[in-house]
């Protein structure tokens, strides 16, 4: 695709037709690809990589975005349990380390090592492993070249930085110290039970106790803490230097919060958290047994003081929405909306099933555990329905939707406002399970969720990801880095009974004024290229105002990014491949063109002149 000037303004022309707010192209952080030369083995929206794919998007899109952006473990690459304040040092471009503008501090001799002993150089595949242990050799090259060679200047900012992040930075180095300590970054493998509670002290004298063992680490371990915040200043500073970059290519940044939190945060907050409780999802059609994740939950009597204000809880989530929102302006997305708002908590050590204890926090008003947190009063359920089911809380009053939205609206939504943002720079993701109370606080305070045309259940004609009921305030796509891309998911429904469904639904919403319906039917069930091109008209055609698309379905790449349950380095490992723009994309201009057309004739004729514009670029 070539993006000549008169090619975006005639896309934006097309977007701007279609009521689209925005338009945002979803690529995860080491999904990124390299220059040439230039191929570490992980990607970052901060190497040159990410530039290109910036100057790529300028004119067509305008946000990004981008997956969880903390620390992850050696042992797992999965961002979705990295940490919530602390960045991922893989995102730091190591190239820039060797030139002047960082004192060159990092050889060019070891840079080109790792690049040339990278294993999959000429893959579109991370080398989490590999990259994991050779990042963390160059970044102490880097560190022991900074202090001795390193600019006053740089010395100063890096100074300042600590001072203005100490309200988490000083917790999450002392982290990385004690790991040394232990041999190991897992704290409850720690053999000290002091060092295990050292933010958690039960008493005066546990504190008194506590605060010398801080100070005994913080003095046998001073420089690999000063590394560690050093590797977050040089993140943090590559990265306002890409903000700024995207800022001027019209382009904003949106980040991606996820529901759980790292063994660094659980250490570190585990006084705020609820004991013997973890977060995790009920039985569905998945899985019997429900999904036990193993994260904290946040304890609602450390959230709120009885005056309404905010807690310590409070105040540490609102403080990492705060520094989420100002460093990304595109906004926030949300992940698993459900668990901030109408969380599902099981036993530690148990399954998280009704018979061994488990329950929804706040809509358990049954439980003998749970019920002192209940919002839902008995009267509210309906109890032919089972605790795990969405329908169960039938009825709510307005102050009951105002405490299930407590920490929405004292939390992200201030959080927000107080950057300077509003209730749209907050993303929804609502797939999946949506129980009454939060289908209720998202109504309340007009928040954006998703919808997700790949998933629409056929059989059901009013379903909510199907085209004709997507209403306006939402984010639509056709897949997410969860699933197959769209082209995947159309090669196995042709000639299938299923795919028939779906293709009558598509006929009777995006051609209902045409004559040859069943010449359309025909087609989609056999075309998969049809059947693709359609599921993306059918994204832009619905009346969400916005629409976002992961890269594999934008450049047709028929590989899966993450697939749920699996483990290693082969998961959550797709890259755009380094010669992306060789890649043949979507035919955006043909799928807008037919998107206003699938919204009818009248519609069609007071656009054709966008239309035939279109069909020039084409």
């Amino acid at each position: 695709m070539v993006c000549t000037l008169n090619y975006t303004d005639v896309i934006q022309k097309a977007l701007k037709t279609l009521d689209k707010k925005n338009f945002a192209f979803i690529i995860h952080g080491g999904s990124f690809p390299a220059s040439a030369g230039e191929n570490t083995g992980f990607g970052s929206i901060n190497s040159n990589g990410g530039r290109e794919v910036i100057d790529f998007a300028k004119g067509i899109f305008n946000a990004i975005q981008l997956g969880p952006a903390g620390k992850t473990k050696g042992c797992d690459s999965s961002p979705y349990t990295g940490t919530i304040f602390s960045g991922n040092p893989l995102f730091i471009d190591l190239k820039q380390l060797t030139t002047d503008e960082w004192n060159n501090i990092l050889s060019v001799e070891t840079y080109n090592s790792i690049v040339e002993c990278n294993p999959n150089k000429n893959i579109n595949k991370t080398a989490y492993s590999y990259i994991y242990k050779k990042q963390n050799e160059a970044l102490e090259e880097a560190w022991n070249n900074f202090k001795a060679n390193g600019s006053a200047e740089l010395k100063k900012e890096f100074e300042t930085y600590k001072l203005e992040n100490d309200y988490w930075l000083d917790k999450d180095s002392l982290y990385e110290a004690l790991s040394i300590e232990h041999g190991n970054d897992y704290w409850p493998l720690w053999t000290s039970e002091v060092d295990k509670n050292l933010f958690n002290p039960k008493s005066n004298e546990e504190k008194i106790e506590y605060s010398k063992r801080i100070n005994e680490i913080s003095q046998k371990y001073s420089d690999a803490i000063e590394q560690y915040k050093f590797i977050q200043f040089v993140l943090n500073k590559q990265n306002e230097k890409t903000r700024e970059y995207a800022k001027n290519a019209g382009i904003k940044m949106i980040a991606d919060r996820q529901v759980a939190f790292s063994d660094r945060d659980t250490w570190a907050y585990q006084s705020l958290f609820m004991e013997g409780w973890m977060l995790g999802c009920p039985p569905d059609y998945f899985s019997k047994d429900g999904q036990a994740w193993g994260f904290p939950v946040m304890n609602p009597d450390r959230m709120y003081n009885d005056d309404g204000s905010l807690d310590e809880g409070g105040i540490l989530l609102k403080n990492l929405y705060k520094k989420m929102f100002r460093e990304n302006p595109g906004g926030v997305r949300i992940d698993h909306i459900v668990g901030l708002i109408d969380p599902w908590v099981y036993k530690a050590g148990k399954k998280p099933r009704i018979e061994q204890g488990a329950g929804r926090l706040y809509s358990s008003p049954e439980h003998p555990e749970l019920k002192k947190y209940a919002i839902a009063r008995l009267e509210d359920l309906d109890e032919t329905l089972e605790a795990d089911k969405e329908k169960r809380v039938k009825t709510l009053t307005k102050e009951q939707i105002h405490l299930y939205g407590r920490l929405i609206e004292k939390i992200v939504i201030a959080a927000a406002e107080e950057e300077g943002l509003d209730k749209d720079a907050i993303v929804c993701e609502d797939l999946g399970t949506l129980t009454n109370p939060v289908a209720a606080v998202m109504k309340e305070y007009g928040l954006q969720g998703m919808r997700l045309t790949q998933f629409v259940v056929p059989e059901k004609p009013e379903h909510p990801y199907r085209c004709c009921n997507i209403d306006s305030r939402c984010w639509a796509m056709v897949g997410t880095h969860d699933n197959e891309p769209i082209a995947m998911w159309a090669d196995k429904m042709v000639n299938t009974h299923e795919g028939y469904l779906h293709v009558k639904n598509l006929v009777e919403d995006l051609f209902a004024e045409c004559d040859n319906k069943d010449d359309l039917i025909t087609q989609l069930t056999k075309d998969a290229d049809f059947l693709t091109q359609t599921k993306l008209v059918e994204m832009f055609a619905s009346k969400a105002e916005n629409v976002q698309i992961f890269f594999t379905d934008f450049f047709n790449i028929k590989d899966v990014y993450n697939r749920p349950g699996t483990s290693g380095d082969e998961n959550w490992s797709l890259r755009l491949p380094d010669n992306f723009r060789e890649l043949p994309t979507i035919n955006l201009a043909k799928i807008l063109k037919l998107a206003i057309i699938a919204r009818g004739k009248d519609f069609a004729e007071q656009n054709q002149a966008v239309i035939d514009e279109l069909s020039n670029i084409e």
